[in-house]
């Protein structure tokens, strides 16, 4: 059984490879995540390993001039490079998506668009669940008060210690609360934050605050007129990259519909995420991903045949992987901006 990071060894060892074709299109879906953000701001970190540890290196020492002046006839004392140890342990989740393949063939003899292969349109549907359910993770754990050592509240007069005007009060100076900010991660965690991932209300009132619209309506022409997106509030606050967290979800169970949001929209997440991941690379969070087959790949997918007369096929995907937050220094959450 591939429910198991053990279960899937044993099927390894016996010769069990994945559908390629389906694996391959399932990764051209997970490199263009869309509305999905988890792994914009916790990179995917493969590991060859389902539990190990990773490393925590003391940011004392690792900052601390340990170079001296070689003495004549001696040598200095050996530097002190201290660590510590975490640990991750990847689960498999699992999703399968059945086709029945009489109705299957009505629809593909109706050469309607998009049926010449039904497993496209399922590996689709699983990747895309697969990404939703990282998103949920993400908002259950991580972008929400109470995680973050660092964490600042927005309110509506008077901010004092860890408070900040509400993003859509008239004399919030979002450039420079930024600008503080940034340079308070860099202080602590040693890098400059380059991710901004902003709940859909915390977004539309930066947008079309006073002093963020001040500083464009200038920059556009008759044929293209100023606008605030994304790409404009990175560029006026110095960040790589800001992540509009729009991803909706249904919380209700079969049969029913309760839309939402999935992460909280008045809330909003700056931090570092390194783009070359690795264990003793730093970053604000990590998604650690088992590489089972040792080739780099997050998910696997496969296809087998249903039970004899049923005239059905399923699709399965599973990726084994554990959600972590591993550098508190390089992030601060802001809840309530508005």
């Amino acid at each position: 059984m591939k429910t198991t990071n053990a279960g899937i060894q044993s099927q390894i060892a016996k010769g069990w490879k994945p559908n390629n074709y389906l694996t391959n299109l399932s990764m051209a879906y997970f490199a263009n995540p869309a509305d999905f953000v988890a792994t914009k701001i916790f990179p995917i970190c493969p590991v060859a390993q389902s539990a190990s540890y990773y490393y925590k290196f003391s940011k004392a020492d690792l900052a601390r001039d340990n170079v001296s002046r070689k003495p004549a006839f001696g040598k200095v004392q050996p530097a002190i490079m201290g660590q510590t140890d975490d640990t991750y342990k990847c689960e498999v989740d699992q999703i399968i998506v059945g086709i029945d393949q009489i109705g299957t063939l009505d629809f593909q003899r109706s050469h309607a668009p998009g049926v010449a292969d039904p497993r496209k349109a399922k590996v689709r549907f699983a990747t895309e669940q697969m990404l939703l359910h990282q998103d949920i993770l993400f908002a259950k754990n991580f972008f929400k008060a109470g995680v973050w050592n660092n964490e600042y509240a927005g309110v509506a007069s008077t901010p004092s210690g860890k408070q900040f005007l509400k993003f859509s009060d008239s004399n919030f100076d979002p450039v420079h609360f930024f600008d503080q900010l940034k340079t308070e991660i860099k202080k602590n965690g040693r890098r400059t934050p380059n991710k901004l991932a902003l709940g859909i209300e915390a977004f539309n009132a930066l947008k079309i605050h006073g002093d963020i619209v001040e500083r464009v309506k200038y920059t556009g022409s008759s044929a293209n007129p100023a606008i605030v997106n994304e790409k404009v509030l990175a560029e006026l606050f110095g960040i790589k990259e800001v992540v509009v967290l729009e991803s909706t979800y249904n919380s209700a169970g079969i049969g029913g519909e309760n839309m939402d949001f999935i992460c909280d929209p008045k809330g909003a997440l700056l931090c570092y995420a390194t783009d070359a991941p690795a264990i003793d690379e730093p970053s604000a969070g990590y998604i650690f991903t088992w590489d089972m087959l040792g080739n780099g790949q997050p998910v696997a997918f496969d296809q087998y045949e249903g039970e004899k007369g049923t005239h059905s096929e399923y699709i399965e995907g599973i990726m084994s992987s554990d959600m972590k937050k591993t550098c508190d220094d390089l992030a601060i959450y802001l809840k309530e901006c508005v």
